[in-house]
């Protein structure tokens, strides 16, 4: 089922300002799209207007071609996963699932299946006579999430399923879900605030800031093509890094001086335009290289060394004090407080306007 929102808008009784203003999105049919975004930001109140749970203050909500906006939750053929279980301690495993379809009074034979069915995709079969107080974690959140899939619903929506697991089991269950979503050829709307959730799980990606919408992409559109420095900074890890400063004579210079970028390519003829203005460059961790790789650009002292195996981030100070996060191969060899020469890929940078924030290049 598609979704589609028009303009839509929410503002709760007794507020000046707007929780959600000017969405406008197409989710299509059978796509993963996860709205992400800092707390506060409304992610889970247009999940919940999308749900029928929040009212609609402006604008229009399509399921298809179908106006939903005030379509009862219970007639939207959704299903909802939230960040709590919201099991009933009292009744199996096996019962929780199959509640919503003993409310609807549907019959045993399809009762059992649809059960049965969801439990093996879930690989919670052994658990099926089990009280969600004698599982664990990751196995009470797939059973909410197979108590949603015996519905069968058009659209499946999850808010934050994931926040209460640890890191290990989280993982695994990124995976779980990108399997249930493949089996299910459902429509799936996912929220969270965890961009490594977003970039590994989804088709289509919302980020939203303030209520509104900051950018609607691929993953590999928000890592390479961030449309402003808040997308850019919120995607990855560690953080993008940004280097202020001017263009003069077709030549990026820090604002200390410390730092001179030679633009490549086509960035040569677009950013002659901002010849003498600001510019924010932002460059990832992983795209510099050692000074003896590209020339030295710029010196740095290294401060703390993460090493992560395969990998180590450098938190390198430069003369006057900023700070360069830099990622390099686990096998090279760096010290703390050495001072070494670095290099870009210069086909790798991002040129911002320093005065709105937006993408140049």
């Amino acid at each position: 089922m598609k979704v589609t929102l028009k303009n839509l808008g929410k503002k709760y009784e007794g507020r000046e300002n707007f929780t959600i203003r000017n969405i406008d999105l197409e989710i299509g049919d059978q796509e993963f799209c996860a709205i992400l975004g800092p707390s506060g930001c409304g992610k889970s109140t247009l999940l919940r207007m999308i749900a029928g749970l929040n009212s609609i203050t402006e604008g229009e909500l399509y399921f298809d071609e179908r106006l939903m906006n005030n379509i009862e939750p219970k007639d939207r053929d959704i299903a909802m996963v939230f960040q709590s279980y919201a099991l009933y301690p009292h009744l199996t495993v096996y019962d929780n699932m199959a509640f919503s379809l003993n409310m609807k009074k549907e019959s045993k034979d399809i009762i059992h299946k649809r059960v049965l069915e969801a439990a093996e995709i879930l690989q919670i079969t052994d658990y099926l006579y089990s009280r969600p107080s004698d599982i664990s974690g990751g196995q009470r959140q797939r059973v909410a999430l197979g108590r949603a899939m015996v519905r069968k619903p058009k659209v499946f929506l999850m808010d934050e399923p994931l926040s209460n697991l640890d890191a290990k089991l989280r993982e695994h269950m990124r995976v779980q879900i990108s399997r249930l979503h493949k089996n299910l050829g459902t429509t799936s709307i996912y929220v969270t605030h965890d961009q490594t959730e977003a970039m590994t799980m989804a088709d289509k990606i919302i980020l939203l800031d303030g209520g509104i919408i900051q950018q609607v992409g691929t993953p590999y559109e928000f890592y390479n093509k961030p449309r402003n420095v808040f997308v850019a900074s919120f995607i990855g890890s560690p953080t993008m890094n940004f280097i202020e400063g001017n263009m003069k004579d077709g030549v990026f210079t820090s604002k200390s001086g410390l730092v001179t970028i030679h633009p490549v390519g086509e960035d040569i003829q677009i950013l002659k335009p901002y010849e003498g203005k600001g510019i924010k460059v932002g460059i990832r961790g992983e795209r510099f290289l050692r000074g003896q790789e590209q020339g030295s650009v710029f010196f740095a002292t290294v401060d703390v060394i993460e090493m992560l195996g395969k990998e180590q981030l450098l938190y390198t100070k430069l003369d006057d004090g900023s700070e360069i996060v830099v990622s390099m191969p686990g096998h090279y060899d760096y010290e703390d407080d050495g001072r070494y020469e670095f290099g870009f890929d210069a086909t790798a940078l991002h040129f911002f306007d320093a005065e709105t924030g937006e993408r140049i290049n």
